[in-house]
């Protein structure tokens, strides 16, 4: 069995950390939780980890409820958390036997899991875990997680601050991982991470905005996206912001993305107005949509 989590709520005094959260993920699936900073991917994570107790509702791991059975869930599922907190005074090798003689098992009974992960960091072995530079951390940090060959697999945002090279190696890993049949739920705030993902759930200030393939997330958005351009980024945005007939504006890399509220939108219109307001160097052109516009969307 996957995931099952329905009706979840937290609060921190004032602060409504988690709203009415409900989610099914199937077994040997590789869903994300996709949200910025302070979304409540952490606090969620916490919760079906049992580290903290939700103030209501129910979840289950691997079949087991996280209130009820927390020990069973401590022994059947790895959990990485977005801060790396292995023993960094020890080195790598003892940090791996550390873990594994935790949970009662051995480097050796469990090799294949982690082989392809561990002959990476098999020549820093004698280093000490805070010697380690980010990407080594990270690989070092999942072979932990999976040193006890959990049924469930928690990363919490494992790639933030990682080198793009790193990442992408990362999900490669995560990818066969899943071969071998374990479920695994990851967080990140990086949108192009969501669509390597089998299903996403979007959420922002603790609430799920949507969930879906990322693919039937992307199609689902039915309005034109302008990449637009001018000599000033700031008085582009603010211009567009002014502008009559603005849907939606926000900066995204070296153009703002732009999207109209009429049906038969002109560039042309847009131009001159830019123009107007003593913009240079425009340039206006129509562009794909992604994951992080079909979230500013929903978030609005």
């Amino acid at each position: 069995m996957g995931i099952s989590v329905s009706n979840i709520s937290k609060n921190y005094k004032n602060v409504k950390a988690l709203q009415n959260i409900s989610f099914n993920v199937k077994e040997g699936e590789l869903f994300g939780l996709i949200g910025p900073d302070g979304a409540g991917k952490t606090t969620l994570f916490r919760i079906l980890t049992t580290l903290l107790i939700a103030n209501e509702g129910k979840a289950t791991v691997a079949g087991f409820d996280v209130v009820e059975d927390y020990k069973k869930i401590r022994n059947s599922v790895g959990y990485m958390p977005g801060k790396f907190s292995l023993y960094q005074d020890l080195t790598v090798e003892e940090n791996l036997n550390f873990f594994a003689t935790i949970f009662g098992t051995t480097i050796e009974e469990n090799y294949d899991l982690i082989k392809e992960i561990y002959v990476q960091i098999e020549p820093f072995k004698n280093r000490r875990a805070g010697k380690l530079s980010g990407g080594m951390k990270q690989k070092l940090a999942l072979c932990c997680a999976l040193i006890h060959k959990p049924r469930v697999l928690f990363l919490d945002e494992p790639t933030t601050g990682v080198d793009p090279v790193s990442r992408k190696e990362f999900w490669q890993m995560l990818k066969r991982i899943q071969q071998k049949g374990i479920t695994i739920l990851v967080s990140t705030p990086y949108m192009d991470e969501a669509a390597l993902c089998d299903r996403i759930a979007l959420i922002q200030d603790g609430k799920i905005l949507q969930i879906d393939t990322p693919q039937a997330i992307v199609k689902h958005y039915l309005k034109q996206i302008y990449n637009v351009r001018a000599h000033n980024t700031y008085q582009l945005i603010k211009a567009l912001k002014a502008y009559q007939y603005n849907h939606s504006v926000y900066p995204f890399g070296e153009y703002v993305h732009y999207t109209d509220r009429r049906i038969d939108f002109n560039p042309k219109d847009l131009f001159q107005y830019l123009e107007l307001n003593n913009l240079s160097h425009i340039d206006i052109k129509k562009t794909e949509v992604t994951i992080e516009d079909a979230f500013m969307e929903l978030a609005k």
